[in-house]
C-alpha cells in the first residue's frame, strides 16, 4: 500500500522509512522549491504546536519549528543565532510578550480631544 506525503521530511526519514521495510520516494529540491516547502513546513509544525494537547506535546512540536526555522536562516545566509540576536534586539526595543498585552484598538489624539 503507498502512502502519500508530498512534503518536505527532516534528512534521515528516508533511511527510517527503510528500515521499515518500506521505499521512500523522494527527489531533491530546487533552492526555490526548498524554500517554498520550508515555509509550508513552518506553518505546518506551528499548527501542530497550537493542536498539542499537553505541554510536553507543545515542547516536542517547539523543537520543529526551531529547527524549520534554522533552515530557513540558513537559506537566508544567517545562523540561528544571528536571528536570536534580533529576536533579543527587537525584544529590548519593543517589548516581549510576557505581561500579555491585548490591542484592541488605538484612537487618535484629535478624536479623544473633540
Amino acid at each position: 500500500m503507498e502512502k502519500i506525503y508530498n512534503k518536505l521530511v527532516r534528512d534521515n526519514i528516508p533511511d527510517i522509512i527503510r528500515s521499515d521495510n518500506e521505499k521512500p520516494v523522494t527527489r531533491i529540491l530546487t533552492d526555490a522549491e526548498y524554500e517554498k516547502e520550508l515555509y509550508r513546513k513552518l506553518a505546518e509544525e506551528c499548527k501542530e504546536v497550537y493542536r498539542a494537547e499537553d505541554n510536553d506535546e507543545a515542547c516536542k512540536e517547539l523543537a520543529d519549528v526551531l529547527e524549520v526555522i534554522r533552515a530557513i536562516a540558513n537559506v537566508k545566509g544567517k545562523t540561528l543565532e544571528d536571528i536570536i540576536k534580533l529576536a533579543d534586539d527587537k525584544r529590548n526595543k519593543r517589548g516581549g510578550f510576557s505581561k500579555r498585552v491585548y490591542l484592541e484598538k488605538s484612537i487618535k489624539k484629535e478624536e479623544i480631544e473633540r
